[in-house]
């Protein structure tokens, strides 16, 4: 039996000892996924802490059941390491590290670089190598396919190296891991063939099959960008309506009636995640090696990015017409997190607020129910508990983030002012100040 043969066959029968490198938002769920579709699973993790939780079956990702992972665990499915020794013992591989943007807004794949190094070291016959981080198109190709060729192996005839990228939206509660559709592009037809052979044996949603590594690429990055530009949009419309004293969430309401041609989105106060504030501008740098200034998409975050500040100024004005300064002024900032339900404070647009906040001297306290500390200006702030005392004490409530959590009736009922940047109060009786972004 041929190389390639004999590893779709372990994919088939579940023998397969398959890899995951980097165990946060989505390697986590997915290789315990791949625990419960009956194969044994072995994570890679740089950090001691986060190996050590999963061994004592202590799950930290919001979107994993506590019990599978538990589970998993106490079963043998799945075990994790620091010691990639043992990536010498593993048939598939997923890379579901981080792919940020340094302080040039340029791409910083230095974690994907450093994981293809390691998997070479220890790659072998028959090996199939997946990237699953969000990157520009031909990532796959110039660093994964390159890393593994130079320790002699050939792609697509020795080892088998696809993208398939990952589809990780946090607090979702319909689409997971397991149900959501997944796109897969290889190098070559086999490695394809043998990437969608093992997520078909894993997932509830369909697999679709591209031509090519940067197929994929391109599309996650399209994807990330599509909700970037019309967020944007959505941001923009706010802002102008507020101008003409129009109420932009009617608006789009009443446009989402359309059966056809068009989606909702919706304004806030900023963009937050590891992937729609970053993602577009992984495109934005491949551009640049082909001569093309992508204008749309550096307009867009240009916006995005603009709506901290303007929610600091609406607050200022808003304070302004009750006689008050932003300095010394208490401010309940209600949510932190970078979306509803979650406990994901990365990029979160509301750090950004809070730094402002701190900048002009207000006094402010943070809510979140999902969020027990976070870091701002290198200093650990507490979050404290959503209260009637915190609501009638401040000068102006500030709702951020519309978790689920929040008693939005105790809102109405004991603020005296309102800044609500999420529509959160929507169909509630409002206090007299209450004002929408």
């Amino acid at each position: 039996m041929n190389i390639y043969d004999n590893l779709l066959k372990r994919i088939e029968e579940k023998k397969a000892i398959i890899g995951v490198v980097g165990l946060g938002y989505v390697g986590l769920p997915l290789a315990v996924e791949k625990a419960k579709a009956g194969y044994k699973v072995i994570g890679f993790d740089i950090q001691q802490s986060r190996v050590e939780q999963i061994n004592m079956g202590i799950n930290y990702i919001g979107d994993v059941v506590d019990q599978d992972l538990a589970n998993m665990v106490k079963k043998g499915q799945f075990i994790a390491t620091t010691d990639y020794a043992l990536m010498k013992d593993v048939d598939a591989v997923a890379i579901c590290v981080p792919t940020p943007l340094d302080v040039y807004q340029q791409p910083d794949t230095s974690y994907v670089e450093s994981s293809a190094k390691v998997i070479a070291k220890y790659a072998h016959k028959g090996m199939l190598i997946v990237l699953e981080s969000t990157t520009y198109p031909g990532t796959t190709e110039e660093i994964i396919k390159k890393t593994l060729e130079e320790s002699g192996l050939v792609t697509g005839e020795t080892v088998f190296i696809a993208y398939s990228p990952e589809r990780v939206d946090p607090g979702n509660r319909q689409f997971k891991t397991k149900n959501t559709p997944k796109v897969v592009g290889g190098i070559t037809d086999k490695c394809t063939q043998v990437a969608a052979a093992l997520y078909r044996n894993v997932l509830e949603g369909d697999v679709f099959e591209v031509s090519s590594p940067a197929i994929a690429e391109m599309e996650k990055i399209y994807e990330n960008t599509f909700r970037h530009i019309n967020i944007a949009l959505a941001n923009e419309m706010a802002i102008l309506c507020e101008k003409m004293g129009i109420d932009v969430w009617e608006v789009i309401d009443a446009a989402k009636t359309k059966p056809y041609g068009f989606m909702a989105f919706y304004p806030g106060p900023g963009l937050g995640g590891h992937c729609i504030p970053i993602d577009p501008f992984y495109l934005t740098w491949k551009a640049r090696e082909y001569n093309y200034h992508t204008r749309l998409i550096e307009l867009a975050g240009e916006i995005n990015n603009t709506m901290p500040d303007y929610v600091i100024n609406r607050a200022m004005q808003i304070l302004n017409e009750d006689g008050k300064a932003l300095r010394g002024s208490k401010i309940a900032v209600l949510g932190v997190a970078y979306k509803k339900d979650i406990d994901d404070v990365r990029e979160s647009p509301v750090l950004k607020i809070i730094e402002a906040l701190e900048h002009h001297g207000a006094d402010f306290k943070v809510v979140d129910p999902y969020v027990g500390s976070f870091k701002s200006n290198n200093q650990v702030i507490e979050t404290v508990g959503l209260t009637s005392t915190l609501l009638n004490e401040s000068d102006l409530v500030l709702i951020t983030t519309d978790h689920s959590d929040f008693d939005y009736e105790m809102i109405a009922q004991e603020s005296k002012v309102v800044f609500d940047t999420r529509n959160a109060l929507k169909g509630i009786n409002t206090p007299n100040r209450y004002i929408k972004l």
